[in-house]
């Protein structure tokens, strides 16, 4: 048995791999060759590793870096692990090639070295939990051009402390957390996080595709306190659905510095357009995009209905308690605003009792319910004339809210007999659910105190803004 073990090692030597003897129980020594002997070898497992280094025994960091994220003109030299005040850190030494010659940072030209600066240090995407820097000592440029500036480096632009590829990788976990979040858990500051994802907004801005744009949706949501509001233009197309530009205050400026943006070419091709009624809106469309089909959003209808409904019932209660009488309508406000097939039992019975003392809110209830009739008509002219005979009905209801409405839904009939007509092509639906995520955002980050921010925000959430190619993904 030992020289079976004996003729193994030689055998592992000779072929340069490292073979390991198993079996259950401990493995004696030469003395205890009765023992030894009993040694079953048909239980017997040899096991092969391959060996990676001769030398090092194992593959270097440096080895990976190359491998992921090569330099070129450059190299990567010693690595080392440091002891600093916010734990380990590996640092890796980067130094020119010897034929390399340094890229002016102006025209990008090479030119004569000048001098070298003290070494700085570039943050790398964090490894095992350790961060990484990479220590390089710039060099200055005799440029014919611009005269002396600092080289050009493929990893970091600018007087960036962070490498490209280390604030790619932020920008991206910065869309699955909030940017605070992001900084506590990658050891960094709030102020990196915000600036990774501008870069990559900006870029992203600089390269979006523009072309095949057919249908837009444009609402606005609040912001902050007082009569702030952002004008949100969206690609509601079939095929792609995105936010697509962003304008503070909801005024008729604020739209046409979106269609200068957006350019004529690309104006002309429209062809559906989705908006709530909301007059400079509809004045800058109809200038603008007159050839598009201009559709209401049938949300805003709702709502001005659902509004016109509580302020009939907030007028009656005040004018039951003048008058001494039962109050009725107490704790009915969800009740009347809500829709028939989302009411309880109880909700359904209380709304029997209310309808036997014809309340002037019960019947603004009922002229509701009567209008959703006219979202499942098919024909424009039926439709048309639903619409008209509603408004009949409700300017004679002497119910003075609702009469608003009314006068409201004639002023715009043309428009919304447009939703007929693109009907199953576009669904304006989806402007409101790009608000929704919108406000969420927002509400992710716990607010935003300047608007540069929060524009920075939603397009970087909602943009869907292209990146460049990369040879690795690190998220």
């Amino acid at each position: 048995m030992w020289e079976l073990c004996e003729t193994v090692r030689g055998f592992a030597k000779t072929c340069g791999r490292v073979l390991c003897v198993h079996r259950s129980g401990s493995f004696h020594t030469r003395g205890a060759a009765s023992d030894a002997s009993r040694v079953d070898s048909e239980r017997m497992v040899v096991t092969t590793h391959t060996r990676t280094s001769e030398t090092n025994g194992g593959m270097q960091i440096k080895t990976i870096l190359n491998r992921i994220q090569k330099q070129r003109g450059f190299v990567y030299g010693t690595v080392q692990l440091e002891d600093q005040i916010g734990g380990l850190a590996l640092t890796v030494d980067i130094a020119p090639h010897r034929r390399n010659r340094p890229r002016c940072t102006g025209c990008g030209q090479p030119g004569r070295v000048y001098d070298r600066l003290t070494p700085r240090r570039f943050e790398f995407v964090p490894l095992w939990g350790l961060r990484v820097f990479f220590l390089y000592a710039m060099r200055r440029v005799d440029c014919s051009r611009c005269g002396v500036r600092v080289e050009q480096v493929p990893w970091a632009d600018g007087k960036h402390q962070l490498t490209t590829t280390y604030m790619w990788f932020l920008a991206t976990w910065a869309k699955r957390l909030s940017w605070q979040e992001v900084a506590r858990v990658f050891r960094t500051s709030w102020d990196h996080v915000f600036r990774s994802v501008e870069m990559a907004v900006t870029w992203g801005r600089d390269h979006v595709d523009l072309t095949g744009i057919r249908a837009i949706g444009i609402d606005e949501i609040h912001w902050q306190h007082g009569p702030n509001f952002l004008t949100l233009v969206y690609q509601i197309d079939a095929t792609r659905k995105r936010l697509l530009w962003i304008g503070q205050h909801r005024r008729a400026k604020t739209l046409l510095q979106f269609f200068r943006w957006f350019r004529k070419e690309r104006t002309a091709a429209l062809a559906f357009i989705c908006s709530d009624m909301w007059k400079p809106y509809l004045k800058v469309v109809a200038k603008k995009a007159e050839h598009a089909l201009h559709i209401l959003d049938r949300f805003h209808i709702a709502k001005h209905m659902s509004d016109a409904i509580d302020r009939v019932r907030r007028a009656e209660v005040h004018s039951l308690r003048q008058q001494g009488r039962q109050p009725l309508l107490t704790k009915t406000r969800w009740l009347l605003l809500k829709r028939p097939e989302n009411q309880t039992r109880d909700q359904r019975a209380r709304l029997r009792e209310l309808v036997q003392h014809n309340l002037r809110a019960v019947r603004a209830m009922l002229l509701r319910e009567w209008f959703d009739d006219f979202w499942h008509y098919r024909s424009v002219d039926w439709a048309g004339a639903f619409l008209d005979e509603w408004c009949v009905q409700v300017m004679r209801s002497r119910i003075e809210p609702m009469k608003k409405v009314a006068r409201m839904l004639r002023r715009h009939r043309p428009l919304l007999l447009n939703w007929f007509r693109a009907r199953g092509q576009i669904s304006a639906a989806i402007v409101e659910g790009f608000n929704n995520k919108a406000k969420l955002t927002t509400r992710k980050a716990y607010g935003f105190r300047s608007y540069r921010c929060l524009e920075i925000a939603l397009y970087h959430t909602l943009g869907q803004l292209p990146e460049p190619e990369a040879t690795h993904r690190f998220c």
